[in-house]
């Protein structure tokens, strides 16, 4: 098990946090709670830079989502950068690669 780290970093369009570690059960409730305190501005775009992303069970999916619906309240858009390959396996099943959009890396976003 690895513990997840969450940094930020403020670009023109918006912020980028890195997500590395385990996202799970025990450790989906930090990324809502940065969420929580993270501001957002219509036209914003938040970037999830999974990139140093682990592991990602159910519970982190739903954190995904969570990030996505705060994005969308503030009128702002959300991205998921750099998916390791077994998280965009499981989003293209269940179809969520429909509903977040998807880029290659952080840097692609802008």
């Amino acid at each position: 098990m690895n513990p997840i780290t969450i940094t930020q970093r403020d670009t023109a369009t918006g912020p980028v946090l890195h997500v590395a570690g385990d996202l799970d059960f025990d450790r989906a409730p930090v990324l809502r709670g940065r969420l929580d305190r993270l501001s957002l501005s219509p036209g914003q775009c938040l970037v999830l830079d999974l990139s140093g992303l682990e592991f990602c069970d159910s519970s982190g999916i739903t954190a995904l989502l969570a990030a996505r619906q705060h994005a969308l309240a503030a009128d702002a858009d959300a991205v998921l950068a750099a998916v390791p390959a077994n998280l965009l396996r499981v989003l293209t099943l269940v179809g969520l690669d429909q509903v977040f959009t998807l880029r290659p890396d952080s840097g692609a976003v802008s």
